[in-house]
């Protein structure tokens, strides 16, 4: 992706500000997600180190647009014409920098500024610096007046905040403050390989500083004391780790997987839970991964590849296990449900400008019908895994326990591994919270059994 008229001669203090405004506006326009937007960063265009200032103007940039949103309504005198709301987000892109980046004043504005001339728009030249000259002059005024509203405040959208103070009147402050923190990078360790302390002394060696929760067997987790490029990682391509949050760990750790047990991973794309599973144990007698998207299954099996572990990985509909199951029960099942993921917004803020309070609700009946459709395929005595990255009742804890209601065979399994300060137990399952203790990402978990006989 690149600005209109962009080339290598052009002035990347500008032409990577224009990208970013780019990227911000189709994914407020166009309702389109970083995870498709950023590849198409044309690397022809903009170099590394251009492409890695880009997405971390975007990311913050979208982090805190319902604050931007709330000043621009003050320091803009009349309303972008429609053909213009790029410039919308490239003074949003502006105001991250003077709010959030620590750049000089002058830089900012100056390159913001000649960044329209990047956009096709050299006639709003005058109207970005003044109202980024604006802003500076009467930032403090402007700031308090906008954070009188909590939306802004928070920078969250209106209707998930106020979920978030209904479902956790004592905690939601904290939910929304981690959502807008930079997410730690964390590691988890293929033991197949190494143990982590083994591979802790090879990141050192190679000049990267982490460190592990605790000395306990129960855990393959790094966390990296900053980010690092993935091809900087001692073996990455070799196996020796994968890039996943500790939260998302816990599921293989939860399920506990046997030798010779037939496990399911339902919706199991991009595959790191599928590969932890396989990891932990080799023995398996069967290990299937199924995901409706064969573009997204690719990355399973991509992940399996690099990683030496083996699995089965078919396209099919959690709904339909006719199309796809071959008659045998499983052990056990890990349904890593579709969500809102509203426990990852600080890994991906682009949720918090598509995701709609009406998708919950929607989410919450796929959620039950998708955990009635596995449960006939779980052998009495088996175990199932619902999780979710969400931190919404509705969609955990609710779920859960209208499904509980519906079927009788279904009991609450105990989880003494998320036992502790870090998580909370308030109905079935277990949540975890953006940030909290451990730093981990917003995880829901509820490990069920089939008591029938």
């Amino acid at each position: 992706m690149s600005s209109s008229g962009s080339n290598k001669a052009a002035s990347q203090g500008s032409a990577t500000r224009a990208a970013a405004a780019a990227i911000v506006d189709r994914v407020l326009r166009q309702g389109r997600s970083l995870e498709q937007l950023l590849p198409e960063i044309d690397p022809e265009i903009y170099s590394a180190a251009d492409r890695s200032f880009i997405r971390a103007l975007v990311f913050g940039t979208l982090r805190f647009q319902v604050r931007h949103e709330a000043l621009l309504k003050k320091l803009l005198s009349k309303p972008v014409k429609k053909k213009d709301k790029v410039l919308e987000a490239l003074m949003s892109v502006g105001l991250y920098q003077l709010l959030e980046s620590g750049n000089p004043d002058y830089a900012v504005v100056s390159a913001t500024v000649d960044a329209t001339k990047d956009l096709q728009r050299p006639h709003a030249r005058g109207l970005v610096n003044a109202v980024l000259r604006r802003f500076l002059r009467e930032r403090g005024e402007l700031l308090a007046a906008v954070e009188k509203n909590e939306a802004a405040k928070f920078a969250m959208p209106d209707w998930m905040l106020q979920r978030l103070k209904s479902d956790w009147p004592g905690l939601w402050r904290d939910i929304a403050v981690a959502s807008n923190c930079q997410a730690p990078m964390w590691l988890r360790v293929n033991r197949q390989r190494f143990t982590p302390a083994e591979y802790q002394a090879k990141l050192q060696e190679a000049g990267i500083s982490a460190d592990y929760p605790d000395d306990s067997s129960e855990h393959e987790s790094l966390c990296l004391a900053a980010p690092v490029p993935v091809d900087t990682l001692p073996e990455f391509y070799e196996g020796a780790c994968s890039v996943q949050d500790r939260a998302a760990q816990y599921a293989a750790r939860l399920l506990n997987v046997q030798p010779g047990e037939r496990v399911l991973d339902a919706c199991a794309a991009p595959g790191g839970k599928t590969c932890h599973i396989a990891e932990l144990q080799p023995a398996l007698d069967a290990l299937l991964a199924i995901d409706n998207s064969s573009d997204r299954l690719q990355r399973v099996t991509d992940n399996l590849s690099r990683l030496g572990l083996a699995a089965s990985v078919v396209t099919g509909d959690a709904l339909q296990p006719d199309d796809w199951w071959d008659g045998q029960l499983f052990d056990c099942i890990l349904l890593d449900a579709p969500c809102s993921a509203s426990g990852v917004i600080r890994r991906h803020p682009d949720i918090k400008h598509l995701r709609q309070s009406a998708d919950i609700e929607k989410l919450s009946h796929l959620q039950g019908h998708i955990l009635d459709a596995l449960w006939s395929l779980l052998k009495p005595g088996g175990r199932l895994l619902y999780a979710t990255c969400s931190v919404f009742r509705a969609e955990n804890q609710d779920v859960v326990q209208s499904f509980l209601e519906r079927q009788t065979a279904a009991t609450l399994a105990d989880m003494p591994l998320l036992s502790g300060n870090e998580a909370v137990s308030n109905g079935p399952g277990i949540q975890l919270f953006p940030g909290a203790k451990a730093n981990t990402d917003g995880f829901y978990y509820a490990l069920m059994r089939n008591s029938q006989v």
